[in-house]
């Protein structure tokens, strides 16, 4: 069975925050409170390494 290469993902990639902010104020992060690395300006959910992992593996596709 052919697949066409230009059908759309199961799994849409999240889009990525703001850029990284070059230094302090950091923004905390919403789930544990440890800084991240993204400036205080940063709009949206912002979340430190570990907890952006942790998220990323809870939304995964699985399949």
């Amino acid at each position: 069975m052919d697949q066409q290469q230009d059908s759309p993902s199961y799994c849409p990639a999240p889009g990525a925050p703001a850029v990284r902010a070059e230094g302090p104020p950091w923004a905390d992060c919403l789930e544990c409170g440890k800084p991240t690395e993204y400036g205080s300006a940063t709009p949206g959910v912002v979340l430190c390494p570990v907890c952006e992992w942790q998220e990323a593996q809870r939304t995964a596709c699985s399949g």
